[in-house]
């Protein structure tokens, strides 16, 4: 999978976002610079703190930086969000109980306006088939798994064909076995959908073996040390952890992490 040459590409320049609370303000992200290619699969990587999940948000137009400018495949986040551009999929699935699994999938086109007119889209039964629940459409969230609802968020954050799907730790409550199975999933669904993924992630492994490449955060305040390509062949399966390479990268990027 290679990233889109024709599309612009999601960049940062300059970003700073600052909290202001009854003990004073505090910089989240200070001076945050980055280019995020358009059809990649950039990894946000760093320590409790570093900001990550506020660059995730500022992209989605959930929260507007102080400062700096910010371009997501060529327009404002805001008329990304607006145009439905953007998927968002959380740490916690955030499924409504009372809705099956279809009916969670089908929420985003009863609200906000739909699905802008001419946009090709796949049907709920469809997401949930590329996501592997085929079969458990009637399902409400108590009778699936974690791993299996997540898959149901993933499902409803494609149900309009976003551009863009923003992903904030999604497997990061999974067991470990469970985590890889929906690794190798992700990356299935990115290669088969072409859409620009960010993803936020603690773990060093997931980063270099889902990755084009891997932006890493320090913290105190939040800012990008370095960003380090991934060079490892896709389609990459568990195996491809065996590689010396995906050892050698994994190695620095726990070095830069240690520095900051």
């Amino acid at each position: 999978m290679t990233a889109s040459t024709a599309a612009p590409p999601i960049a940062v320049a300059d970003v700073v976002m600052r909290f202001d609370g009854d003990r004073g303000s505090v910089t989240a992200l200070s001076n945050v610079t980055a280019t995020l290619p358009a059809g990649g699969f950039t990894s946000l990587l760093g320590p409790s703190g570093c900001g990550k999940s506020t660059l995730l948000r500022i992209l989605a137009d959930l929260i507007e930086p102080t400062s700096g400018d910010v371009s997501v495949l060529g327009s404002s986040p805001r008329d990304r969000r607006t145009n439905r551009d953007i998927g968002f999929v959380f740490q916690d699935s955030a499924l409504l109980p009372w809705r099956t699994a279809i009916g969670n999938v089908r929420l985003p086109l009863e609200v906000g306006g739909g699905v802008p007119e001419g946009r090709r889209t796949r049907s709920a039964e469809e997401l949930l088939d590329l996501v592997g629940l085929k079969g458990r459409e009637k399902a409400y969230p108590h009778e699936l798994s974690g791993g299996m609802r997540q898959r149901v968020s993933i499902a409803r954050a494609l149900i309009c064909a976003p551009k863009v799907l923003l992903m904030d730790e999604p497997f990061g409550a999974l067991d470990e076995i469970t985590r890889d199975r929906m690794n190798v999933e992700l990356l299935r669904i990115w290669e088969e959908t072409g859409t620009t993924i960010v993803f936020v992630t603690h773990s060093i492994p997931e980063a270099v073996f889902l990755s084009q490449q891997v932006v890493v955060m320090s913290a105190h305040p939040g800012r990008i040390n370095e960003v380090v390509p991934i060079d490892l062949p896709y389609p990459r399966t568990m195996e491809s952890r065996d590689d010396p390479r995906f050892g050698r990268m994994a190695s620095h990027l726990r070095h830069l992490l240690e520095k900051s």
